[in-house]
């Protein structure tokens, strides 16, 4: 996959299918979108997705930068379905002054040489987000692209949408944030030394640290399978802080993998969380935090056959 990041200096010389959007948590309706470019494929277009960097939200500081996907998860996801070229337009107050019949003009048209485009009915862009899906139909009238406006995919009865993504994972529900998404939440990060206390106590684990923008559910701890060099494993999942051990801040993912005995230090993990078991909890030493550890890995196992 081609990436275009960090300039608004770039021109595509071959037709194109293009679908625009944030892409924050690429739920179920935002697959639809992209398998409808991928498909075009056949047609002879170029799939492109077209993202705004940094997203609008955040240049106009309407919400912090937490984010259900991050730009590199992004990334790996488009890859993965076969995106043929990423662009990650840079968002500035002289982009996002861009008119909205300029910006399909200029940029989608005579830049990337659209001849398709799929997007959802609730699509918005250019100045002051006045471009919307009845100007696409209006302006795929006039110029040489074809506008697919997509309805809302519903999981029972309400709109899949990001805000109700993030509402499921900050309220813990993994198994509805799986409905939402196709797939389970994940948290991807390069493996660390920790303080090997699991080790110590038999029951050795791996740590990665999230991104600092990536959303992270409740605190506590979660059943879950984690991928390492393209395999998977049954694991069981601790986010927190570690309150009996630690008095560090940080919030780290550590996750204790099934039958699992490897040096995989500096490999990349994807944690896929797929039920929320207990909250954090404060122990009142280390017997009583291994007796719980042990409670929590056997409760894994039965949840994992």
């Amino acid at each position: 996959m081609r990436i275009i990041a960090d300039t608004t200096d770039f021109k595509l010389l071959i037709p194109t299918a293009v679908t625009l959007g944030k892409f924050d948590g690429l739920h179920r309706g935002h697959r639809e979108l992209l398998k409808k470019i991928i498909a075009a494929k056949e047609r002879g277009l170029t799939s492109v997705v077209f993202t705004f960097d940094p997203p609008p939200e955040v240049l106009f500081g309407r919400r912090d930068r937490k984010e259900l996907t991050t730009k590199e998860e992004k990334r790996k996801i488009f890859e993965k379905m076969g995106i043929d070229i990423l662009i990650e337009y840079p968002l500035n107050q002289a982009t996002a002054a861009i008119e909205a019949t300029a910006f399909v003009k200029e940029i989608l048209v005579n830049r990337m040489q659209m001849a398709y485009l799929a997007a959802g009915y609730d699509v918005s862009f250019g100045h002051k987000g006045a471009g919307n899906a009845d100007l696409l139909r209006k302006l795929s009238n006039e110029l040489p692209f074809q506008a697919d406006i997509m309805d809302k995919i519903r999981d029972h009865g309400r709109e899949i949408s990001s805000t109700y993504v993030r509402e499921e994972v900050e309220k813990g529900n993994m198994e509805q944030v799986e409905e939402l998404l196709g797939e389970p939440y994940s948290i991807i990060g390069e493996i660390m030394h920790g303080a090997k206390l699991g080790r110590t106590i038999g029951m050795p684990t791996i740590n990665i640290l999230p991104q600092k923008e990536k959303l992270l559910p409740p605190k506590g701890v979660y059943f879950s399978h984690t991928s390492i060099g393209g395999k998977e494993y049954r694991s069981i999942t601790n986010i927190g802080n570690k309150p009996t051990v630690s008095n560090e801040n940080q919030i780290g993912v550590e996750t204790y993998i099934y039958e699992f005995d490897q040096e995989v230090y500096g490999k990349t993990a994807v944690v896929k969380l797929l039920k929320f078991k207990r909250p954090e909890m404060r122990f009142s030493g280390l017997e009583e935090l291994k007796a719980r550890m042990m409670q929590d890995i056997n409760e894994g196992r039965e949840f994992h056959m």
